[in-house]
C-alpha cells in the first residue's frame, strides 16, 4: 500500500489570514486606548498641580511628579482622611445620596419594568389602535423628549408636592427616566424563555403570579442584572434634573463635581479626584457583572 504524500497548505494564504489578525488586534488596542484615555486623564489630573494641568503633562514621573493636591482638597489624601474636613462631609453625603437615588430608582424600575414586560411578552392587549408593538413603543417614545421639554413642569409639579431638595422625588423621576429602557431589555428577555414553560407551570397548578415569580423571573436574572446595572448607570451620571431640583440635601456627585469653580478659574484637581472618586463605583460594578451585562443584553439575539 503506497503512502500519499502529506500535502502541506500554502504559506500565503497562512500569511494573510496572520496579518489579517494582527490588524483587528491593533485596531481593537487602538480603540480601547481612545476607550480609556479620558478615565486614565482624570486619574493622573487628581494628582498634578496647577502648572501640570495648563502645560497637559501626561506620564506621571516622567512630565510631572504627582502630589495628592486633589484629593487634599477634598480631604481625601493620606495625611488629611483621618483628620476633621468639611469637604470629606459634604462629598459623603453627596456620595450617600447619590447610593440612595441611583439604587432605590434602578430597584424600582426593574420591579415596574418586569412586571410590565412579562404583560407584553405573554399577554395581548388592545387599546384602541393599539397593540402590544406600540405600547412599547408608547414607553420608548418617552426618550425622545429632550429633558429641558419637562424641566418647567416638573419643577411645578414638584414644588406643589414638596418634593423639591429631596431624595424621594429624585427617585420618582429617575425611575421614569430609565423605565422604558428597562421594559425593552426585559421584553425582550422574557420572549427569549419559551411559553411552554409558563403553560407547564399552569399545568402543575401555579397561578399567572406563581409562575412569573417561581418560573420565569429566575431564568430572567441575567437579563435583570443587565438592566438593573445600565438603569444604575444613568441615574448615578444623571445631572441636568439633579441640579434644577435639588439645593442642599438631595444634591448628587454629578452636581457637586460641576461646582468645582473657584475664582481664579475651574479646579481641575479637585474636579479630576472628585470624578475619580466618583467613576470608581461604577468600574468596579462593570468588572464583576460583566457576563451579566453581557449575556442579559445578548439574550434573543440570534432568533
Amino acid at each position: 500500500m503506497a503512502l500519499k504524500p502529506v500535502q502541506r497548505r500554502p504559506a500565503a494564504p497562512r500569511a494573510k489570514r496572520t496579518l489579517s489578525r494582527v490588524l483587528i488586534y491593533a485596531a481593537l488596542l487602538f480603540w480601547t486606548i481612545i476607550c480609556l484615555f479620558p478615565i486614565y486623564w482624570t486619574v493622573t489630573t487628581s494628582f498634578k498641580s496647577a502648572v501640570d494641568v495648563t502645560q497637559a503633562h501626561l506620564v506621571p514621573w516622567v512630565d510631572f511628579q504627582p502630589d495628592w493636591k486633589g484629593w487634599r482638597s477634598l480631604g481625601l489624601s493620606p495625611d488629611t482622611l483621618f483628620g476633621t474636613s468639611t469637604a470629606r462631609s459634604e462629598f459623603a453625603n453627596r456620595f450617600v445620596n447619590s447610593i440612595i437615588t441611583s439604587v432605590g430608582a434602578s430597584l424600582l424600575a426593574l420591579i415596574l419594568g418586569s412586571l410590565a414586560a412579562y404583560g407584553l411578552s405573554r399577554f395581548r392587549y388592545k387599546f384602541a389602535w393599539m397593540r402590544n408593538d406600540d405600547i412599547l413603543f408608547f414607553f420608548m417614545s418617552q426618550l425622545i423628549l429632550p429633558p429641558v421639554v419637562l424641566a418647567l413642569p416638573f419643577l411645578v409639579l414638584y414644588k406643589a408636592l414638596a418634593l423639591l431638595d429631596t431624595r424621594l422625588g429624585l427617585v420618582l423621576l429617575y425611575t421614569l427616566t430609565v423605565l422604558p429602557i428597562v421594559i425593552w431589555i426585559m421584553r425582550d428577555q422574557f420572549n427569549a424563555i419559551p411559553i411552554e414553560l409558563d403553560e407547564a407551570a399552569f399545568v402543575d397548578g401555579l397561578s399567572t403570579w406563581g409562575a412569573f415569580l417561581r418560573i420565569i423571573l429566575p431564568l430572567a436574572v441575567p437579563g435583570m442584572m443587565a438592566a438593573f446595572i445600565l438603569s444604575l448607570v444613568l441615574c448615578w451620571n444623571e445631572y441636568f434634573f439633579a441640579a434644577l431640583l435639588t439645593s442642599t440635601d438631595a444634591k448628587t456627585l454629578p452636581v457637586m463635581v460641576a461646582s468645582q469653580t473657584g475664582s481664579q478659574g475651574i479646579n481641575w484637581w479637585s474636579m479630576a479626584a472628585l470624578s475619580t472618586a466618583a467613576i470608581a463605583p461604577l468600574v468596579l460594578v462593570g468588572i464583576f457583572l460583566e457576563r451579566y451585562i453581557v449575556s442579559g443584553l445578548t439574550t434573543g439575539a440570534g432568533k
